[in-house]
């Protein structure tokens, strides 16, 4: 009997196979105390386990992008010193086992990012997760499964899947997979995503609808899963499948071309990264620079306060790596439900709305300075452009100006090498920034919209509460216009305006988007050819009109229901 299944559209894209059911080798952690006399031992269990894993992660002969991207993602977590010290505590001071001692330390670090808002680094609790079980493993003596040996066609079922389970399948035999738990910004995703397989997560229980070894067809473009399809809805979708091929050949001809109108408005198609593994992704998805680099990262994999040099190391390869082209670094924006292990953050009844983002850092201007001069460094090798997040007053980015101006007087004098025409931007992601954009717009270089956060102030809709998650929409006309009036502003300026929230990579909204007037879009890597392939094919005069039209509309639901027709 067919039966249909909704998910989380994790990678677009159709496949039609066969079931294979994953099970993970599950362990029994031993929970038992051990003498003082084992302590040593116990340590180097871990260590020895820590070494082994990193020394396989080292071995990429023949590895794929996606593989050497986890491989170096889990190595910089396994050498957090925090990481190991924690564990080694617990068996020294607590007398834990190895077992006990790793598996509590992962649990702690995933409970940590699971309580983050922010979607990109929430995911990265799959990433603890992932090591926590290799790491396991290797105590344990355990060989894992590997999906790498399945049979062609397979469409992979499970649980949840880990980000090296996802970088060992074999794109010639796994064809799609879906997972009981998961979010689309995950590794796992973005994994499915470079792979160009069709993805889902977050089905729930979708792992317990299956048996292995039936007919399924996954449709990542709707968000579905079909169990035991009739010969006609097979038939209909080899249709879709053929269409599809045609789809990604034209889209790789695309990728590398600039976004230019039919009618000749050239727009940017940059990518969000948070390090530099992200960035060799989105240069090979043909990114015309960096919208949003997301710098808070560097701070929450390290147990102090980066320095001055190990910041500018990582500025200066992205800015080196990109050579001409954009990179915009968003400054630290840490606090709301983003915290550090080695800063005590106020106890607050409404952290979102408190010390967080640029107030932090002009409150405590010695940790703000110390990035803005590794920031200031790193421009003389390219073209680095800084974004300040959160601000809400004149006031804070004047003050950041002055940050700023006192820096360069000191470079100056020393002789350091600086980009002297270094451009400086805001995020505007609150009402007052969208009231206030023809003031700011006289003291900034450009404006970014973050309309995660600026969809979620000015509906006043927590953007993480599922009871009222239908209220949040980034078609709401408030939103729309919202967005209208900073692009307007801008260009009276004779400035530009880009998006780096989720919205720049809804393609269903680059035509909208378009005909607003955005002159930059940032979106995930696996969303850049896309985004480029409507724009090119797209008459900016045609979409203005239809934009303009969609401003005096009433209710979300017609808007997107307009726009979806559009298209």
């Amino acid at each position: 009997m067919t039966t249909e299944y909704k998910g989380i559209k994790a990678s677009n894209g159709i496949a039609i196979g066969t079931i294979y059911l994953f099970n993970r080798v599950e362990v029994v952690v031993d929970d038992s105390k051990i003498d003082e006399s084992m302590v040593d031992d116990e340590k180097k269990r871990v260590k020895a386990a820590i070494d082994d894993y990193i020394n396989e992660l080292n071995d990429t002969n023949g590895a794929n992008e996606a593989q050497i991207n986890i491989a170096n993602a889990h190595k910089e977590l396994l050498q957090d010193p925090y990481f190991s010290d924690t564990i080694d505590a617990k068996i020294a001071k607590e007398f834990k086992n190895s077992e006990l001692a790793l598996n509590e330390t992962i649990n702690e670090m995933v409970e940590i990012m699971s309580q983050i808002d922010d979607e990109y680094l929430k995911e990265r609790a799959s990433d603890y997760k992932d090591i926590g079980y290799q790491l396991m493993y290797k105590l344990k003596g355990i060989k894992p499964k590997d999906l790498s040996l399945i049979e062609k066609g397979s469409i992979v079922i499970s649980k949840e899947l880990t980000p090296s389970d996802t970088s060992n399948m074999n794109k010639e035999n796994v064809i799609g997979f879906a997972t009981d738990l998961g979010g689309k910004t995950s590794h796992t995703s973005i994994i499915a995503q470079t792979l160009d397989i069709p993805a889902l997560v977050g089905m729930q229980d979708i792992s317990s609808k299956v048996k292995g070894g039936e007919k399924a067809i996954i449709d990542g473009d709707e968000g579905i899963i079909i169990l035991d399809p009739s010969d006609d809805l097979i038939a209909e979708y080899e249709i879709k499948v053929k269409e599809q091929k045609e789809k990604r050949e034209r889209l790789q001809e695309v990728k590398d071309k600039e976004a230019i109108t039919n009618d000749g408005k050239k727009v940017e198609v940059s990518a969000n990264i948070g390090n530099i593994e992200d960035l060799k992704i989105a240069i090979n998805n043909g990114c015309d620079g960096v919208g949003l680099f997301r710098t808070e990262l560097l701070y929450m994999e390290s147990d102090h306060f980066p320095t001055e040099e190990e910041q500018f190391e990582v500025y200066k390869e992205a800015t080196q790596m990109l050579g001409e082209k954009p990179l915009i670094i968003r400054t630290l924006d840490i606090g709301g439900d983003k915290g550090l292990d080695y800063f005590n953050f106020p106890v607050e009844d409404n952290p979102f709305l408190g010390y967080r983002a640029i107030r932090l850092c002009l409150d405590r201007e010695d940790i703000f300075i110390t990035q803005l001069k590794a920031l200031m460094r790193a421009s003389a090798f390219g073209n680095l452009k800084i974004m300040i997040p959160m601000i809400i007053n004149i006031t804070e980015f004047k003050r950041t100006l002055e940050l700023i101006d006192e820096i360069k007087k000191e470079f100056d004098e020393n002789g350091v090498d600086y980009n002297k025409d270094l451009e400086v931007g805001i995020m505007i992601e609150t009402p007052a920034s969208v009231f206030m954009a023809d003031k700011f717009i006289k003291y900034v270089d450009f404006f970014s919209i973050g309309t995660n956060d600026l969809s979620q102030y000015t509906l006043a809709v927590d953007r993480g509460n599922e009871n009222i998650s239908e209220l949040y929409s980034n078609y709401n006309p408030a939103v729309l216009r919202a967005i209208k009036r900073v692009i307007d502003e801008s260009h009276k300026a004779g400035k530009w305006t880009g998006m780096c929230g989720q919205f720049a990579s809804d393609t269903q909204a680059t035509k909208l988007l378009l005909g607003l007037g955005l002159d930059e879009f940032s979106a995930s890597s696996a969303k850049i050819a896309e985004v480029k392939d409507t724009i090119i094919k797209s008459s900016q005069k045609e979409e203005e009109e239809f934009a303009n039209a969609l401003l005096d509309i009433e209710s979300p639901e017609e808007v997107e229901e307009k726009v979806k027709k559009h298209n």
